[in-house]
């Protein structure tokens, strides 16, 4: 029988795509417990003879590690395109993004002319306690030059134990320096992006991941905006590719009010198989709700807007997402690297699957399909093949093909290729005329609700960036730049919001060009009615 149970957080029990952690069953059990693996006896001793040829005859010298890592890589081809083998050095990269936290002074930053440049300090870290800006350079660490210093070496001299301090100096813009000393502590890895009031009534909270405390990084971020005034709420799942399964039954727990079933899972054994129930005490109903996905939503992003879609909790919008139905659990392996297999798959509350078709082996079509000019019409046309079932109001949804939105908008920015190779530049052109027109001009700012609806950039702000990228020997196409030109001062005047305020103002002045958010709010009527049908 399936395991039945109300939703409750239980830390890497199951997941999507990482993280739990068993032990791994003996190799002699696995070969010799059932005749068809006594089979791999004799390919083990081929793969030994293998080896020894090519470390014998081979014409060049082999680094044999990286050959058995090709190997084990091999193997994992022949199964479903998430299972997958991890080398050990990815592994502990991997570890930290999903544990949600490392230890260091939390600064997000580059290497601009030659020194370590903040571009943000991480909320509530040791950095922005200690009152690093953005713009501020690193020109000194532990009394040593850190001129044309490396991103590697960036981590190893600033991460460190918690407790531990670490001495900057810093220079900031205007030319101010001094020295800060600064103790490492944990650094939370955000999944929130970003959370703010798109206008008086209207919420938005950008979530990237799936990680061990999601959960309660939204309810936080939902508190805070309720008490801003939101009646009404924009969730952003755009290019979120997934995480805990646990973390995607519990975002889709606080909008469901009812014991409905959130997802669930079935196996190859019984002891895969799970049920995730919504505890109403968890929940809210009482708010239009619109979830944002695209084609990059994938996976536990897809259990929260099939959860919202099936029990007609909210409206769905944006463009049909990923498509990936499948669970992983991830073992470890005793060289620290790691193998993330394919254990069950999950369906979403009307029972749909809705993984995409594959070929085993053939990842690169796999993934090539996301990003066909045409994906939208193609998969509209091939809609009426794909298995139907209906949400609990009776609303026809499709199985086999990852979510489809209940209204499709097509992300229709266009930029010349002039602007997108500046807004890439690594010389970070928007933000370092931004940051310093910040600090120039601090005494014209007051609120930053007067910030983003009055205060605007102008021509003569235009031609100062262009003529500061050129001074940084930055290639230019002014008419290129001139087509986009209030696109580029919108990006500007979001770097200053950044730098005066914060991420969420930036983000704030940013999505305004961003035409998915600001059309789905054209649908709230159309979401509210799934709250007025529910009472």
């Amino acid at each position: 029988m399936k395991n039945k149970k109300k939703f409750q957080r239980i830390p890497f029990a199951l997941t999507i795509i990482s993280v739990a952690l068993f032990a791994i069953i003996p190799l002699s059990q696995i070969l010799y417990s059932k005749n068809p693996y006594s089979a791999i006896e004799g390919k083990f001793k081929i793969m030994n003879q293998i080896l020894y040829y090519i470390n014998q005859f081979y014409f060049e010298d082999v680094d044999m590690d990286e050959l058995m890592e090709g190997a084990f890589q091999g193997i994992f081809k022949q199964l479903d395109p998430h299972s997958i083998y991890i080398p050990a050095k990815q592994q502990e990269e991997i570890d930290e993004l999903f544990r949600g936290s490392f230890q260091g002074i939390g600064i997000e930053f580059d290497i601009l002319n030659g020194y370590i440049t903040v571009i943000s300090p991480v909320a509530d870290s040791p950095s922005e306690r200690a009152g690093l800006m953005p713009g501020d350079q690193i020109i000194a660490i532990n009394g040593e030059d850190a001129y044309e210093i490396t991103k590697k070496d960036v981590f190893k001299k600033l991460r460190g134990p918690k407790g531990t301090s670490v001495e900057i100096t810093i220079r900031r813009l205007g030319g101010d320096k001094f020295d800060v000393i600064i103790i490492r502590d944990d650094i939370p890895i955000y999944s929130v992006r970003a959370a703010l009031m798109l206008d008086n009534e209207t919420g938005y909270i950008w979530l990237t991941r799936f990680s061990a405390a999601t959960d309660e990084e939204v309810r936080t971020s939902f508190n805070q905006l309720e008490a801003q005034g939101m009646k009404k709420l924009v969730l952003d799942l755009r290019n979120n590719s997934g995480g805990f399964l646990e973390q995607a039954a519990a975002i889709s727990n606080l909008f469901i009010a009812r014991e409905d079933t959130l997802v669930f899972t079935k196996g190859k054994s019984q002891k895969m198989e799970q049920v995730f129930i919504a505890d109403p005490a968890q929940g809210r109903e009482d708010y239009p709700l619109i979830v944002l996905i695209n084609r990059g939503s994938a996976s536990a992003s897809e259990i929260v807007a099939g959860a919202v879609q099936d029990l007609d909790r909210g409206l769905v919008v944006g463009e049909t997402s990923f498509g990936k139905g499948l669970v992983q659990r991830q073992l470890p392996l005793n060289d620290g690297s790691a193998i993330r297999v394919t254990i069950a798959r999950y369906y979403t509350p009307s029972g749909r699957l809705i993984q995409r078709p594959y070929s085993n082996g053939d990842t690169r079509d796999y993934y090539k399909d996301l990003y066909i000019e045409n994906r939208e019409t193609v998969l509209d046309s091939l809609k009426e093949l794909r298995p139907k079932y209906k949400t609990r109001s009776g609303r026809i949804v499709y199985g086999g093909g990852g979510i489809t939105p209940d209204q499709y908008i097509a992300y229709d920015l266009k930029l010349q290729k002039n602007t997108q190779r500046l807004l890439t530049h690594t010389k970070r052109p928007f933000f370092n005329w931004g940051s310093n027109y910040a600090s120039n001009h601090r005494d014209e700012f007051n609120t930053y609700e007067n910030f983003k609806s009055y205060w605007k950039l102008d021509e003569s702000d235009f031609h100062m960036f262009l003529d500061y990228a050129a001074n940084e020997e930055i290639e230019l196409n002014p008419d290129e730049l001139e087509t986009d030109k209030d696109y580029i001062l919108n990006m500007l005047k979001s770097e200053i919001a950044s730098a005066h305020w914060g991420k969420d103002e930036a983000i704030g002045i940013r999505l305004h060009y961003d035409n998915q958010v600001m059309s789905a709010l054209n649908y709230f009527n159309e979401a509210a009615k799934f709250i007025n049908n529910s009472q």
